[in-house]
């Protein structure tokens, strides 16, 4: 229990101080150093921490300490803001909605969900992960982040899930380009197969991107001739999230 015990208390240090270094872990504990960083590889490894992409002798809260980040989240301005228009969005529409954030450029994270009222609809747990260059909702974000984001995410290499996926560099610079110019984002079958979906970005008062909001949609109700009201409709409610969380 004691191992336990400490590596809860490391977890919430590195959530207080973040990014911070083992050193500075080592000093603020009194720990040997070969201890803190076994654990905090120990952490890593289950996805609670992570290494700073900038500075990879940091670390910082990992895409799992999200995956269980909802319940606390509903106190939170984004929660709070979001629920309703995400209701009254599904109810215009009878598709499932979500919300979810980007955990830096690893994952976009689903941190709540409104269902349709089909039998047959697309489903995604709260805490699931997807990649942000396959997704709606993951080039939603992209497309308002700095271009050096885009470019070390690219660098990282891009996965493909489907003939669709856009894996190739130019393809996904020219969706990103896309949603800038359109406000929303689409995915048909890039990600899951069978499953649509459009998306927006919920954006802080300087631009930054907090949140996608998303409309999805098994491939068989998909109506093309229907993208633009789709867009206007998801891109409407992202932004009355926004204004709703900075209390507009």
């Amino acid at each position: 229990m004691k191992s336990v015990t400490r590596s809860l208390r490391i977890l919430e240090a590195v959530a207080q101080h973040q990014p911070v270094t083992v050193g500075e872990l080592t000093k603020l504990f009194g720990l040997p150093k070969s201890t803190v960083q076994r654990t905090l590889v120990t952490l890593n490894e289950a996805g609670w921490l992570r290494a700073n992409r900038k500075d990879t002798t940091r670390w910082e809260i990992g895409a799992r300490v999200l995956a269980v980040r909802p319940a606390a989240l509903q106190g939170s301005s984004l929660f709070a803001a979001a629920r309703e228009p995400m209701i009254r969005l599904r109810d215009t529409l009878n598709e499932t909605i979500h919300l979810s954030v980007p955990d830096a450029l690893q994952s976009m994270v689903v941190v709540d969900r409104v269902d349709c009222h089909h039998a047959v609809r697309t489903f995604y747990g709260i805490g699931d992960t997807s990649p942000l260059h396959a997704t709606a909702t993951g080039r939603a974000i992209l497309a308002h982040l700095p271009k050096a984001d885009v470019e070390e995410l690219i660098s990282h290499g891009l996965q493909s899930f489907s003939e669709s996926t856009p894996a190739d560099p130019d393809r996904l610079r020219a969706e990103v380009e896309r949603v800038r110019a359109d406000g929303y984002s689409v995915n048909l079958n890039q990600y899951r197969p069978d499953v649509c979906a459009v998306a927006a970005p919920i954006l802080d008062e300087d631009g930054t991107p907090l949140a996608s909001v998303a409309v999805s949609m098994p491939d068989s109700r998909y109506d093309a001739a229907r993208l633009p009201e789709w867009g206007r409709l998801v891109a409407d409610t992202a932004a009355e999230i926004a204004a709703r969380r900075l209390g507009a």
